[in-house]
C-alpha cells in the first residue's frame, strides 16, 4: 500500500477503438496501470456469434494485438495491465496472452476473473428467462481484479465487469481499501466512469469545439486516484484535445440514469460530485459520497431476435411526400402486404431544400426496414422486390445501395440476479482459484447527504441555486445555453445537459420539464416516459427517455440506434431564451 495516487490510463473505449492508443499511452510514460474497456451490450452479442462458430473465441482480439505491442515495455516498467477484453472467454484470452509472451521470450503472470457468465445458470435471474439467450452476463465489480493484482499478476483479464471496475479494482489494490470504504470506492467509480470511454473525456464528441485549441486527435485519459478516492483527470503530455471541467462533465453525464448510480461494489451518488480546474488539462474530482450496493447484480441478456434487411430509396425534387407514399404503396403491394413481416418500419428522412442549388440538396430518403424469423422472407426476396420499382415506380427512382441479403439481429434484455446465485472467482497466475467475497449490501439505495463543507477545489458557485433570469427573451437554439451528450442504456436513451453558468442552470432547470422534452423531441417520444434528474453541483440535468431504442441497439430501426445524436438534436431546437443568457 502507498500514499501516492495511482495513475491509471485507459487505452480503449470500445471493441474497435484506436489500436495505437495502448502503445501511445505506455510510451508516454508515468502510468502505473494500463486499462482497456472493450465490452458494450452489443459487443457481447458480437462475441457470442464468434464463439458459436469457434468455441475458443469469444474475446476481443484487438486487445491481444495491443498486448503484443506493449507487453515487454509494461513488464520492464512494472505497469500492470487490466482489461475486460475476456468477454465470454477470459480464460481463453489469458492463455492467448501467455502464448504471446512465450513468442516474445517473456515471462508474464496472467490472472483472469470469471463467474459473470450465467448461460448455464439462468434460474435465479429476474424476470424469469425463457428460451436460451446467446449471452447472459452479470456485471461484476473490482474486487476480483484487486485480488489478482495483490497476488502479483502482471496482466488481469475479465469478462463482464462494470466499466468503472477497471479503475475501482486497481485503486482498491493500490490503496488497500476495505470493502465498505464507500466514499473512496465511489470516488473511484466516478473516475472510472470518466475515463471508460477514452477520448470522450479529453475533448472528443464535445458540444463546444471552439474551446479546444489543440485540434489533434485527443489523447486518451489518465485518472490519478488518491487514497481518499478523490482524483485528477488528465492526459499524456503533448497529445491533442482538452481536459476541462466541461469535457469531464460531459462524460460524467454519459449513459447514467438516477443520481444514485447502482454498482456491484457500491452505490455512487452522482449528485455529490464536485469538479475543479486544477491547471491546464487537469480536472479534480472530489466530494463523492458512496453507500452500500444493492443485493442484486445487473444482468445483460442477448437473444437472437431474427433477421432484418433495409433498403433506402432516394426521392428527388418536387412532391417528396407524394412520391414516398406511392413508393410505400407499390412496394408492399409487390411484397404481398405488410402482414407477412414481423415488423415493417418505414421512415421518410428529409434532407431536401426548395430550389436546391445542387441535385444532392434536392433529395430525401425513404428508409424501409423489415424483420422476420425467416431470413428468406427479408433477404433477397425483399430487396429484389424493391428494385421492381425501378421502372414502374415514381419519377427519379434510385437507391443508395444494391439489393442485399438479410442479417441477424439481437434483442437486449436487462435483468437482475441475487449475488448469492453466482460465484465470482479469480484464477491466479499459478492456477489457484479464489472465491471473491461480496461487500456488505443494502436492501435499497438511500439518499446520502453531501459533504458538510464545500471542497477546496469546488468551483466558486458550488451549488447553483436561485431563480432563472427574467426579462426579455429571444428565440434561439437550446444549445446556445447548454452542452449535451447522449447515449444508450438498453432500450432507453439518456441526454446529459450542462451549462457553464449558474444563471444558465437555473433557467435550464426550470425550463426543461419532462413535458417540454417530449414537445421538443417530437412525435417519436410523445407517448414515452421521460424523467429529468437534477445534478446541481455539475450545473446539469440528466434526461432519461424510456423505450426510445426498443429492444436495444442491435434491434433498433431508428437511424441513430444508440441515440448518439439525440442530445445534439435537442440542442438544435429553438426555444425562448432570456437575452441575458446568450453570449454568457
Amino acid at each position: 500500500m502507498t500514499t501516492r495516487a495511482v495513475r491509471i490510463g485507459n487505452c480503449s473505449g470500445f471493441y474497435g477503438d484506436r489500436l495505437a492508443a495502448a502503445k501511445d499511452m505506455v510510451d508516454a510514460g508515468g502510468i502505473d496501470v494500463l486499462t482497456g474497456d472493450y465490452l458494450a451490450e452489443l459487443t457481447m452479442l458480437i462475441l457470442a456469434k464468434a464463439q458459436a462458430k469457434d468455441p475458443s473465441a469469444g474475446y476481443a482480439k484487438t486487445f491481444l494485438a495491443q498486448v503484443e505491442q506493449v507487453l515487454a515495455t509494461c513488464l520492464e516498467r512494472g505497469i500492470r495491465i487490466v482489461a475486460n477484453a475476456g468477454g465470454l472467454n477470459p480464460g481463453g484470452l489469458a492463455e492467448a496472452i501467455r502464448e504471446v509472451a512465450a513468442r516474445q521470450g517473456l515471462t508474464v503472470r496472467v490472472a483472469h476473473v470469471e463467474g459473470d457468465d450465467l448461460r448455464e445458470n439462468l434460474s435465479a435471474i429476474t424476470p424469469a428467462v425463457s428460451g436460451r439467450p446467446v449471452s447472459a452476463n452479470a456485471y461484476l465489480g473490482g474486487w476480483g481484479i484487486a485480488e489478482a493484482l495483490a497476488a502479483g499478476a502482471d496482466v488481469v483479464v475479465t469478462g463482464r465487469v462494470t466499466d468503472a471496475s477497471l479503475v475501482v479494482g486497481p485503486a482498491a489494490w493500490w490503496h488497500g481499501w476495505a470493502r465498505d470504504d464507500w466514499d473512496a470506492l465511489a470516488g473511484a467509480v466516478v473516475a472510472g466512469h470518466v475515463i471508460e470511454c477514452g477520448p470522450q473525456a479529453t475533448g472528443g464528441n464535445y458540444s463546444f469545439p471552439e474551446e479546444i485549441t489543440d485540434r489533434r486527435y485527443p489523447g486518451f485519459p489518465v485518472a490519478e486516484v488518491s487514497a481518499d478516492g478523490s482524483s485528477v483527470i488528465t492526459k499524456p503530455a503533448d497529445t491533442g484535445g482538452l481536459v476541462s471541467v466541461g469535457t469531464v462533465t460531459a462524460q460524467l453525464l454519459y449513459e447514467i440514469a438516477a443520481p444514485a448510480y447502482l454498482g456491484p461494489d457500491c452505490t455512487t451518488h452522482f449528485d455529490t460530485v464536485r469538479l475543479g480546474q486544477e491547471g491546464p488539462d487537469r480536472v479534480s474530482i472530489s466530494g463523492v459520497r458512496g453507500s452500500a450496493p444493492p443485493e442484486t447484480l445487473k444482468v445483460a441478456l442477448n437473444d437472437v431476435g431474427g433477421y432484418r434487411n433495409t433498403m433506402t430509396l432516394v426521392l428527388t425534387g418536387l412532391d417528396i411526400e407524394g412520391k414516398a407514399a406511392r413508393a410505400e404503396e407499390l412496394l408492399f403491394d409487390v411484397l404481398g402486404g405488410r402482414d407477412r413481416f414481423a415488423e415493417a418500419d418505414v421512415r421518410l428522412l428529409r434532407f431536401d431544400t426548395p430550389d436546391a442549388p445542387t441535385n444532392e440538396q434536392a433529395t430525401a430518403h425513404l428508409r424501409v426496414t423489415v424483420k422476420h424469423q425467416d431470413s428468406r422472407v427479408v433477404g433477397r426476396a425483399f430487396s429484389n422486390a424493391t428494385m421492381e420499382l425501378a421502372l414502374g415506380g415514381y419519377a427519379g427512382f434510385h437507391t443508395t445501395t444494391p439489393p442485399t441479403d438479410a442479417s441477424a439481429f439481437g434483442i437486449y434484455r436487462p435483468a437482475a440476479v441475487p449475488r448469492t446465485a453466482l460465484t465470482q472467482t479469480v484464477v491466479l497466475p499459478d492456477g489457484t482459484r479464489r472465491t471473491i467475497a461480496d461487500p456488505p449490501t443494502a436492501v435499497a439505495a438511500e439518499p446520502v447527504a453531501p459533504p458538510s463543507a464545500p471542497s477546496a477545489v469546488a468551483p466558486p458557485e458550488s451549488s447553483p441555486s436561485g431563480s432563472a433570469p427574467s426579462g426579455p427573451t429571444v428565440r434561439a437554439p437550446l444549445g446556445r445555453v447548454c452542452g449535451a451528450r447522449s447515449g444508450d442504456k438498453g432500450g432507453n436513451a439518456n441526454i446529459g445537459l450542462w451549462t457553464r453558468t449558474d444563471a444558465g442552470y437555473a433557467w435550464l432547470r426550470d425550463h426543461l420539464t419532462p413535458e417540454r422534452v417530449r414537445d421538443l423531441l417530437g412525435p417519436e417520444v410523445a407517448e414515452l416516459a421521460v424523467e429529468v434528474y437534477e445534478l446541481p453541483n455539475l450545473r446539469a440535468l440528466n434526461v432519461v427517455v424510456h423505450g426510445i431504442l426498443g429492444a436495444g441497439v442491435a434491434s433498433a430501426t431508428r437511424p441513430d440506434p444508440q441515440a448518439k445524436g439525440l442530445g445534439e438534436y435537442l440542442r438544435s431546437k429553438v426555444v425562448e431564451v432570456p437575452e441575458d443568457l446568450l453570449g454568457s
